[in-house]
């Protein structure tokens, strides 16, 4: 989350991260919740950036959108490994 603050990307993070875990049925803390929407933002811009879209300067919004799409596919993933 380049584009935000330390403060603004925890919050982010742990609403995305939070809506992540609601949407996906995951049974998961607060402080996973945080994790998994800072991560999954990291990695919804790194496979976003591939298809040349780019929301690393984008809004807390469009920060928050690439924090759930990355939190739900790092949910899928865990499921899919366990």
């Amino acid at each position: 989350m380049q584009g935000l603050g330390w403060l603004a990307a925890i919050i982010v993070g742990g609403l995305a991260g939070w809506i992540a875990s609601n949407i996906m049925k995951a049974d998961t803390g607060l402080f996973l919740n945080i994790v998994l929407g800072i991560l999954g933002a990291v990695i919804a811009n790194a496979l976003l950036g591939v298809f040349g879209v780019n929301f690393t300067t984008g809004s807390w919004l469009a920060q928050g959108f690439a924090g759930l799409i990355g939190a739900c596919i790092l949910i899928w993933l865990k499921r899919a490994i366990s």
